[in-house]
């Protein structure tokens, strides 16, 4: 193993802080070009523009989970303990088995699925 250099360490350092510059003025464009789309095609919509020699596209990801607290007591409620796990999580899949056998309504567990939504921004050269 060589020995680090002072001038490695403060190059490391330069770029570290050029880094954070840099993130912080993406973070700031990303803010710009996602109310760009929400006010052109409406809040977490995907959609793409071309402007200039650029192609612009903002996808939509969406995902769920169950609040586990919310839906462990409405297992036991309804003495469907099969669908919780020993570590006291709601399983996905017993439960989408127990709707599907008529168990559970969809409606008595709705209330418990947190949702969430996120936004990606691809900005290629055409």
């Amino acid at each position: 193993m060589t020995n680090i250099s002072e001038s490695l360490l403060q190059r490391y350092y330069e770029l570290s802080q050029t880094a954070k510059e840099v993130e912080k003025e993406l973070k700031g464009m990303k803010k710009e070009l996602n109310a760009y789309f929400d006010h052109t095609i409406g809040q977490n919509q995907k959609g793409e523009s071309n402007i200039g020699e650029y192609k612009i596209q903002r996808v939509i990801r969406y995902s769920e989970n169950f609040d586990e607290e919310k839906t462990i007591k409405r297992l036991e409620d309804k003495q469907l303990t099969d669908c919780i796990q020993t570590k006291r999580i709601p399983d996905k899949e017993k439960i989408n088995a127990a709707i599907t056998l008529g168990l559970l309504s969809s409606n008595e567990i709705e209330d418990c699925i947190e949702r969430k939504v996120s936004q990606a921004i691809s900005v290629k050269k055409i």
